[in-house]
């Protein structure tokens, strides 16, 4: 295997576990803030969506935590405020992936029950949120350092 393909499944596998971390929390968390589950009452639970932003929310944090210090710690961040505002304006725009897919669930298909509101957003919805975040911050946020060959130094003289 290539030195280049090495890598890039290094990167994509610590990504998914970190991706793995953050959605446990997100799951978790927009489960009892929707559903209860018996355990608390349902405080959002006739307002999914906001219970996923929410939820998310949390993930976000414990994912560029994550992303930022151990996916891509190879790489230089592009950005000068150390990646946040490129972070959070693409976890916010691919959040709308798993969001239209809660809301369709919910608005057109009228399923409301766990299962649904779940494989809508967690499943389906992520899957594809999971794809554009990676190929975004691999190629927009966190850039891989190019090392160049060092240059001969020239004197004043003219002669290496």
């Amino acid at each position: 295997m290539s030195a280049r393909t090495d890598r890039f499944l290094s990167e994509a596998w610590r990504f998914a576990a970190i991706g793995v971390l953050a959605t446990v929390v997100s799951f978790t968390l927009f489960n009892l803030l929707v559903h209860g589950f018996g355990i608390v009452d349902a405080p959002l639970n006739r307002h999914a969506v906001t219970g996923y932003v929410l939820a998310n929310v949390v993930g976000m944090a414990i994912s560029f935590r994550g992303t930022k210090d151990w996916v891509f710690r190879e790489r230089r961040v592009r950005h000068a405020d150390g990646g946040v505002t490129a972070f959070v304006v693409i976890n916010v725009v691919t959040m709308l992936i798993p969001m239209a897919c809660l809301a369709f669930s919910r608005h057109v298909l009228d399923r409301t029950d766990a299962f649904s509101d779940n494989l809508a957003a967690n499943v389906i919805g992520l899957a594809l949120g999971f794809v554009a975040r990676f190929w975004l911050f691999r190629y927009t946020v966190f850039v891989r350092t190019v090392e160049l060959p060092a240059q001969p130094r020239v004197h004043r003289s003219g002669q290496e």
